[in-house]
Order: C-alpha cells, then structure tokens, then sequence
C-alpha cells in the first residue's frame, strides 16, 4: 500500500480562509517514481525543482566530461546514466520534500492509502476531527500518521540506570 507524507504550506497573509489554506496541502508519495526514472530533466522540470535540475545538468556533465577525459568507452556511460537514472527515479520523492522543506512547508506526517484520494480523504478526517487544533498543528493520534506519543520519563529502554536511583 503506498505511503504518502503531508506537507502544510506556510501561512499567507491574506488568507484567511482555512478551505484556501488546506487546498495547498502537499501529499507526496514515497517510493520508486517511473516517470523521474525515465524522463528525469523533464520530471525536475514540471515540478519546478530548478536547483535539482540545475545540480542533475552538473552531475551529468561532470561524469560526461570525466569518462570522456579518462578514454573510458561509451557501453560504460550508457551503465553510468541507467545508474543514475535509477536513483533518481527511487529519490524522487525525498528530492521534493527536500524541495518542499526549502519554500518553508511543515511535514505533518505519513498517511497509508491506496491512492491520493484515500490518502486525502484519511488525513483531513483525521485532521478535522480535532476542531480546537489550528491548521499548523496536527491533532494527537495513533497510526497510521502522526508522531509517536512521548514515554513517561521512568519508561527506559535498555542498560541504563533507572531516574532518581541511588549511586
């Protein structure tokens, strides 16, 4: 089942209109993108990532001009670019959060679900389920989204001393 994360815009201004704010919620699904494996520069573009796509050209050249510089043959730049092409179709969803996290969005949580749909409509009746939460903060909850709740301070995992013990 696919896992998407959330991601809440900063605040403008001049919206007050709590419908406006929710409507520039991203949700960002995690795993392998086909379509960033196949047609990478194309892929940064239409989702304006212009300092990735601009980093992507230096990579490419840069392992251009060095194969070329060291006499290595072509069969080994065409394994060099399916390399490439692979990561970049397996981080592509960590290159646009990355990309998310730079305009100042808030990484809400992680919603399972079998498409964007389902993963809206989870998250938001999540969401709206708490009315005294703003619309920058997430309400308490258990999986599948959300952080986990804080253990009391006598709860400690593993070889250490428990709180308050005498030496």
């Amino acid at each position: 089942m696919p896992v998407y994360t959330v991601h809440e815009p900063p605040r403008r201004d001049s919206e007050d209109d709590l419908i406006a704010h929710t409507a520039r919620f991203r949700f960002v699904r995690d795993g392998f993108h086909f379509w960033a494996f196949v047609l990478a520069p194309f892929w940064m573009l239409r989702h304006r990532m212009w300092l990735e796509f601009i980093a992507y050209l230096l990579i490419v050249g840069g392992i251009t001009f060095a194969l070329r510089s060291f006499g290595i043959e072509e069969t080994a730049g065409v394994w060099v670019a399916l390399l490439l092409a692979i990561l970049i179709g397996i981080e592509a969803s960590s290159l646009r959060r990355w990309k998310l996290a730079r305009r100042g969005f808030e990484n809400l949580g992680v919603v399972v679900a079998d498409d964007l749909e389902m993963a809206e409509r989870r998250f938001f009746d999540r969401w709206a389920a708490n009315p005294d939460a703003g619309a920058s903060s997430m309400p308490p909850s258990p999986a599948p989204f959300g952080r986990p709740a804080a253990t009391a301070p006598s709860e400690i995992v593993g070889l250490f001393p428990q709180p308050e013990a005498r030496p």
